[in-house]
């Protein structure tokens, strides 16, 4: 048996070669198994010329040039559906709108601004021309619960939706713990913490009234794990540290209904918080830097992909999780 296999080898390996130098090249020839001798068709679609500009491919203009690449991680694709951000009228709110407006998504950007930052209207007018996705704004301050319940209600009958949420209004005093004012200790509770409440359950509401799945991403702070150095604001602090804590209770009440609840804590963030922390305490940010593993400070548009990721069915399995994005700073 072994001496007949070996006798037919040679003859089998030359019609082989012989068939695959007068077959064009791009036929793919499969293994052929003692059970069947019949080849595969050609592909339905050509290779993706862009993989390897020296495929045959590449080379006939007829084809690269009308060839649409496959979607590629759809597991990104926000497209259809709906999101609010608390805080999206500048600064790091709107970096992370425009991520999900770029992946295709609606997005409604929340802000007690009386009109958003310039950069919002460049940001619309450049997903009017380059993406399927949308931004708007709506003028509202997230401390009065019945306001922030009845534009979540409206946005969600409008869109007939509500996908997520990013909760990402937040506001600093730095003063040290004897000097902090009842009156300012209450207006950073009452918008870091009860209006990150307010604003979660609002957007939950809607969630559950249209039985949709999704995901809401609340913006906490390393300040939450950490005491700052280079920055005196124990109010500030304590609020982010309960945020993180929400985040995993409402994760815990909503996971079975197919909702999701992520924290995200940032490192030091050159905004306009951080310039006023600057102002008053003009070292702070040459101590940032040092304590820093990169030496330097984040911008807005770095947490972009933070929240692409967890907004999005990449993060489908995370929640109950605080993602801590400092550059470093907290694992010296």
């Amino acid at each position: 048996m072994r001496t007949a296999l070996s006798r037919s080898l040679p003859t089998l390996w030359r019609s082989s070669l012989s068939s695959a130098r007068s077959a064009p090249a791009w036929i793919h020839f499969p293994y052929i198994s003692k059970h069947s001798h019949a080849t595969a068709p050609p592909p339905s679609k050509p290779p993706n010329p862009h993989q390897d500009t020296n495929h045959i491919q590449a080379r006939r203009p007829d084809i690269s040039e009308t060839y649409q690449p496959p979607h590629r991680f759809r597991e990104f694709d926000l497209e259809d559906r709906v999101y609010v951000i608390t805080g999206g009228g500048r600064g790091l709110g709107l970096a992370m709108a425009e991520a999900l407006m770029e992946a295709g998504a609606k997005v409604y950007c929340l802000d007690r601004l009386e009109s958003p930052h310039p950069d919002f209207h460049a940001a619309k007018e450049h997903a009017q021309h380059k993406y399927g996705g949308s931004l708007h704004y709506r003028r509202i301050d997230i401390r009065d619960s019945p306001a922030v319940n009845n534009l979540f209600t409206k946005i969600a009958s409008e869109n007939g939706r509500l996908d997520g949420l990013i909760a990402a209004a937040g506001i600093n005093h730095i003063q040290s713990a004897l000097e902090h004012t009842p009156e300012n200790l209450h207006e950073i509770m009452d918008i870091n913490y009860n209006g990150v409440f307010y604003s979660a359950t609002a957007a939950a509401r809607q969630m559950f009234n249209y039985n949709q799945k999704g995901s809401i991403l609340l913006i906490a702070s390393m300040s939450g794990l950490i005491a700052n150095k280079g920055m005196t604001s124990p109010v500030y602090n304590s609020s982010k540290a309960a945020v993180i804590q929400l985040a995993r209770s409402l994760a815990m009440e909503w996971g079975r209904y197919g909702i999701r609840v992520n924290s995200l804590c940032p490192g030091h963030i050159v905004t306009p918080m951080a310039e006023q922390v600057f102002q008053k305490e003009p070292a702070s940010r040459a101590v940032w830097e040092s304590e820093n593993m990169l030496g330097r400070l984040a911008t807005p548009e770095e947490f972009r992909g933070a929240a692409l990721f967890a907004l999005s069915d990449a993060s489908s399995f995370m929640t109950g999780s605080t993602m801590l994005i400092d550059g470093g700073h907290t694992a010296w």
